[in-house]
């Protein structure tokens, strides 16, 4: 039992008290809820315990989720704290740290970094928003930045395209604006070995943790198609117009653009779109004007790793960690080599120990710090690019190419 709603309740009725939560379940399969008629006829219909257990989610967990994301809204509109407006006021040479977090970590992360800044005699000022609010101020303030000075100190988030496309952070990445400051030469062993190595060998950037994309298989909607172990084998036909990919989250789906196209080529790339359920397609939203009926279930759920604690260990839903890696959306630290002397400290806490465990244990994204135990079985690899396909791409024009791909707007002369 929480103090906001009651799993009774109809799911019109708790989403138009905290419409926030309309995300929550668009993302977690209820994509009708988007469309407000649909919500507001099906809604009224069904229990959120009922529409949960359709789904065979863990209903203490899912409520969890949900209760972590009205909080979550709620720190969004409350005034700023404490100790980032003594900050502020301050000094206006304060450190500025500007990013996007995880939601499932960002209050937890922001308790440990109010802490720290309570402890400390350098001013510092930050906007860490959260991961559903998306990149788009940050990428229009350094869109239309004409240098250097005009950046934060410090940047903190995943984003291939914010932070490798040449018109956005990649063009000050070409004139060695950024270092690496975090001294750390030895990563966690899960991102340092002979399969994968996270360290940028030009030392620019630093990646403190990321977040993986697994799978969920619907056992009860599998049928007699072959169980799926690998991204490889969600290529194949049996699977076509059966998938939920996560087209809204551009940071994890472009990982999973770059990732594909980096192990199996356009070819593995165009395989993958035909997945995508026809209904979840945008140019089927464009043609329907939005509206969808009777929005069929997906057999396989492409979604952050967190989110599959979600489910219940005895319901329909599995979890896959795909047998070729769990491909990942890096979290990117970013610091401007000519503010070295006054970020240091704030960089030594971003790659601390102490945040590698905020990441890890309460978000269950993979820290890289080495002491951290992240809680994964050795076979649990990872797929990403790598650092020289990033450093000899043009990151920005490839995720344009591949996403075309994807979406097969070129014809079938190019996939």
């Amino acid at each position: 039992m929480n103090k906001y709603f009651t799993l009774k309740e109809t799911v019109f009725e708790v989403t138009t008290r905290y419409p926030e939560l309309i995300d929550l379940f668009a993302d977690h399969g209820f994509e009708n809820l988007r469309n407000n008629l649909l919500r507001k006829t099906l809604g009224k219909s069904i229990s959120v315990e009922t529409a949960l257990k359709s789904k065979g989610f863990d209903l203490q967990l899912f409520e969890q989720k949900m209760v972590d994301y009205i909080e979550l809204k709620k720190t969004e509109t409350a005034p700023a704290s404490t100790a980032r407006e003594e900050a502020q006021e301050v000094s206006p040479e304060a450190v500025k740290l500007a990013g996007v977090l995880p939601c499932p970590i960002r209050l937890q992360f922001l308790e440990h970094l109010d802490g720290w800044l309570k402890q400390q005699g350098t001013p510092i000022s930050y906007d860490l928003q959260a991961a559903s609010m998306g990149l788009d101020r940050i990428q229009e303030e350094i869109e239309a930045s004409t240098d250097e000075s005009n950046l934060a100190d410090v940047y903190l988030s995943a984003g291939y395209n914010l932070f490798f496309d040449r018109k956005l952070m990649g063009r000050y990445k070409e004139r060695g604006v950024f270092t690496d400051l975090t001294g750390v030469n030895q990563l966690n062993a899960h991102f340092d070995n002979n399969k994968i190595d996270l360290k940028d060998p030009l030392h620019q950037y630093s990646i403190i943790g990321v977040v993986p994309a697994i799978f969920m298989v619907n056992t009860e909607l599998l049928g007699d198609r072959p169980f799926p172990e690998s991204w490889a084998d969600l290529m194949h036909p049996e699977f076509e117009n059966t998938m939920a990919l996560p087209v809204r989250d551009l940071d994890l789906f472009n990982a999973v653009l770059l990732g594909i196209y980096k192990k199996y080529g356009a070819d593995g790339v165009a395989k993958l779109g035909r997945g995508l359920m026809a209904s979840m397609h945008p140019a089927e939203m464009v043609k329907t004007g939005g509206r969808k009926q009777q929005e069929p279930t997906p057999i396989i759920t492409v979604m952050p790793y967190f989110f599959t604690w979600m489910a219940k260990t005895d319901g329909p839903m599995q979890a896959v960690w795909p047998k070729d890696g769990a491909i990942i959306s890096p979290i990117f630290l970013l610091s401007k080599a000519n503010s070295r002397e006054k970020t240091q400290p704030l960089i030594d806490f971003l790659s601390s120990k102490e945040v590698g465990q905020v990441l890890a244990a309460d978000g269950k994204f993979p820290s890289t710090h080495p002491e951290v135990d992240n809680q994964l079985d050795a076979e649990k690899t990872f797929l990403w690019p790598g650092w020289d396909f990033i450093n000899n791409h043009d990151i920005g024009a490839l995720l344009k190419e591949t996403e075309d791909i994807f979406y097969n707007r070129k014809g079938d002369d190019n996939v």
